[in-house]
C-alpha cells in the first residue's frame, strides 16, 4: 500500500542535511555554553552563529534581536504576556487579536483577560482574512499590542502582514506576529514588514521539534517569561539547546534557499488537488483560494464526520488531519473554520492536507484516486447526508 504523509503543517520529517549538521552537538561538543571551557566556547559560538544566520534570514538588524525558545507556543506567550506586563503600568491594558489564531496566542489572551486585560477579537470573514481597516478601527488609546498570525496554520490564509504592521507603527502600537506556519514557506522581512515580535518553530520546514525563535526588535522590550539564569541574555533563562539551535538554523537556512522553486512546485500540485476534489458533490474550499500558503489544501464535504473520513484515509495509507495537531483530540468543530462562518455541520466534515518538499505529484494522484469513493461510502451511511439530500429534492 503506498504511504502519503500530508499532515506536514503538523510537523515535518526532520531534514538528513540538518540531522548531519546538528549530531556533532548531540555526540561531541556537549558542553554548555555558559561553560568557560573550550567545549562550552565552542558550543556557545554555535548558538551564536545560528542566531546570526537566523537574524540576517528574516531581516533583522541585529542578531540581538533573536531569542531561542522551547517553540512557537512558548515564543508566543513569551511575546504577548510579556508585552502586556511590561505596559499595563503606562494604562496599557488592551489586546487586538483575530478570531481564529493558534490557541497558543487565544488561550494566552483569554488568560490575560482573567488578569483585568480587554481583547478585541477581530473577524476574519468567509475568505479568512483579516481586514487591515478592523485592526485600524479596534486600536485606541489604551492597545498595548496586536497580534495577527501570518497563515492560519489550518486553512492556510495568508494575512497583510506589511499593511497591518504600518498601521501599528503609525498608531505606535506593538505588533506581533506568529509566523509558524510562513517562516521558510513565505518571503519574510521584519524590518520591511513593520513586525516589532515574530514567533518561529523548526519542526514546521524540516528541523528539529523542540527549538523556535521570537524576534524582538531592538527598544521593544517585554518582560521576561521564564525566571533563572542568565541566559539570552538575562531574558530566558535555561540551558541552551545548542543542537536544536544548530539545526533550527540549518533548516532555516535551507528552506529559505529552495523556497522558489518549491513553492513553485506545490502550487501546481495544490491547485491541481484543489480541482479535482471540487468535482465531489457539496464540496468547498475553506479560505481564499490564491491568498493561502503553496502547500495548504483545506477542505469540507457536506454529510460527513472529518474524523471517519481521516481513519478512512489512514487506513489508505494517507496520514492527514481535520485542524490543528494540538487539537486532534476535540471532537468540536474546528474555531477556524466556524470563524469564516461555515455551520457546525458542515465544519465537521472537514479535511487538511498539507504538503512539502517530500510529496509528489505521485501523492496528488493517489490522494485524488482515494478520497471520492471514501467519500461516497460515508456518504451513503450518514443519515445527515440523506436528510440533505431530502432537503434538495423537496426544495
Amino acid at each position: 500500500m503506498r504511504k502519503v504523509y500530508a499532515d506536514n503543517a503538523a510537523t515535518t520529517a526532520l531534514d538528513k542535511r540538518v540531522l548531519d549538521d546538528m549530531m556533532p552537538y548531540l555526540t561531541e561538543i556537549y558542553g554548555n555554553p555558559s561553560s568557560l571551557y573550550q567545549t562550552g566556547a565552542i558550543a556557545k559560538e554555535a548558538v551564536e552563529n545560528a542566531r546570526e544566520k537566523i537574524a540576517k534570514l528574516i531581516g533583522a538588524s541585529s542578531p540581538l534581536e533573536i531569542y531561542f525558545t522551547s517553540g512557537g507556543s512558548e515564543a508566543d506567550n513569551w511575546a504577548i504576556k510579556g508585552i502586556c506586563s511590561a505596559l499595563k503600568a503606562k494604562g496599557k491594558n488592551h489586546i487586538i487579536t483575530s478570531k481564529f489564531e493558534h490557541h497558543a496566542v487565544l488561550h494566552t489572551c483569554q488568560a490575560l483577560e482573567k488578569d483585568g486585560f480587554e481583547v478585541t477579537y477581530l473577524d476574519v470573514y468567509e475568505n479568512g482574512i483579516v481586514k487591515v481597516e478592523d485592526v485600524k478601527n479596534a486600536i485606541k488609546d489604551t492597545t498595548a499590542l496586536v497580534t495577527i498570525m501570518y497563515a492560519n496554520n489550518e486553512i492556510g490564509t495568508i494575512q497583510p502582514i506589511e499593511e497591518i504592521g504600518r498601521v501599528c507603527r503609525e498608531n505606535k502600537v506593538i505588533f506581533h506576529t506568529d509566523a509558524v506556519q510562513a517562516v521558510g514557506n513565505v518571503e519574510i522581512n521584519v524590518a520591511e514588514q513593520n513586525i516589532d515580535m515574530l514567533s518561529l518553530t523548526g519542526h514546521k520546514f524540516h528541523g528539529p521539534k523542540g527549538c523556535g525563535a521570537l524576534y524582538v526588535r531592538r527598544g521593544v522590550r517585554p518582560d521576561r517569561l521564564i525566571d533563572g539564569g542568565g541566559q539570552e541574555r538575562t531574558r530566558r533563562a535555561g540551558t541552551e539547546n545548542v543542537a536544536g539551535i544548530v539545526g533550527l538554523a540549518s533548516a532555516l537556512e535551507l528552506a529559505i534557499s529552495t523556497m522558489d522553486e518549491r513553492n513553485a512546485r506545490l502550487t501546481k500540485m495544490r491547485d491541481r488537488l484543489i480541482d479535482g476534489l471540487l468535482k465531489i458533490e457539496r464540496s468547498r474550499i475553506n479560505g481564499d483560494r490564491v491568498k493561502r500558503l503553496p502547500g495548504n489544501v483545506n477542505m469540507c464535504f457536506e454529510g460527513i464526520e472529518g474524523e471517519s473520513l481521516l481513519l478512512k484515509l489512514d487506513m489508505a495509507g494517507i496520514s492527514a488531519s481535520s485542524g490543528s495537531a494540538c487539537t486532534s483530540g476535540d471532537l468540536d468543530p474546528s474555531h477556524v473554520l466556524l470563524s469564516i462562518g461555515l455551520p457546525h455541520e458542515i465544519a465537521h466534515g472537514s479535511m487538511r492536507l498539507s504538503f512539502s518538499d517530500d510529496n509528489t505529484e505521485e501523492d496528488i494522484d493517489y490522494i485524488l484516486e482515494q478520497v471520492p469513493p471514501i467519500v461516497d461510502y460515508l456518504r451513503m451511511m450518514s443519515p445527515l447526508w440523506e436528510k440533505i439530500k431530502n432537503d434538495e429534492r423537496n426544495n
